[in-house]
């Protein structure tokens, strides 16, 4: 609301007044009297109308500055949320990484972790790489590659001398030999089953092999001893039987 200061009012009002005492000529004391009071009402009607005029400004101004100060407010609102929202998705961002992160980890670790495994009835925890390597070359002696497979398995207890799979792998290697014609490398290769690995379920198998070898050697006396020592071992496995039949072939 704007203020009219005494001197600024007592300004306007004689300015007022002025016009009508000049229109009015000389008053006797009751006209003077009247004049007076009439002028007096007419200034405060005046200065009434003078005032909601003001007032009425100073309340436009006021809602005009409310706006103003609204909008101003409507817009800081609309900037923060423009940020909020740009937070936001560098967060989902930030949480998709993570979750890309968590889940290339576990991957990582399942490629490094040991998995439980049946290998000949026994129950065995092997590596992921190890079992990758072995069925990889065993499917090559499956598929007969006997030279890649010979290479593979070769690589393979090399790198893994202490796997559950070592004992297969060189009893395998030992057949790839067989396969090639190169059975002194493959009685080599079975009697580090008979040794190194002297408690895998391969053994009997491998001391047959290096009879079956012996004898594609034309070397019956140690094809013999070979197939009697098995059967000597292990009687009651399959490859003893074999070996049996053989030995009475061999008579």
């Amino acid at each position: 609301m704007i203020k009219l200061s005494k001197p600024r009012l007592a300004c306007l009002v004689l300015a007022l007044w002025m016009p009508l005492h000049a229109a009015a000529g000389p008053f006797d004391d009751e006209e003077a009297r009247k004049a007076i009071l009439d002028l007096r009402t007419k200034v405060d009607n005046i200065t009434r109308d003078l005032t909601a005029r003001i007032d009425s400004k100073s309340d436009k101004t006021a809602q005009i500055e409310m706006l103003n100060q609204h909008e101003q407010t409507m817009q800081e609102i609309a900037r923060l949320r423009g940020q909020i929202e740009v937070l936001a998705n560098e967060v989902a961002k930030a949480q998709n990484s993570q979750k890309q992160l968590y889940a290339d980890l576990d991957a990582r670790l399942k490629k490094v972790e040991p998995r439980a495994e049946v290998i000949d009835g026994q129950a065995a925890e092997v590596l992921p790489t190890e079992k990758t390597a072995y069925e990889a070359a065993t499917a090559m002696f499956q598929a007969g590659d006997y030279k890649g497979a010979s290479v593979a398995l070769q690589e393979f207890v090399r790198q893994f001398p202490q796997s559950p799979y070592a004992s297969n792998a060189q009893y395998w290697l030992g057949n790839t030999f067989y396969a090639l014609g190169d059975y002194k490398k493959a009685i080599a290769a079975q009697q580090v089953v008979t040794t190194t690995y002297a408690t895998s379920q391969k053994v009997p198998d491998a001391m047959l092999n290096i009879a079956s070898s012996y004898a594609l050697l034309k070397d019956n006396k140690n094809a013999k001893k070979s197939l009697q020592t098995l059967v000597a071992k292990y009687p009651d496995s399959s490859a003893a039987q074999t070996a049996r039949d053989r030995l009475a072939s061999l008579k």
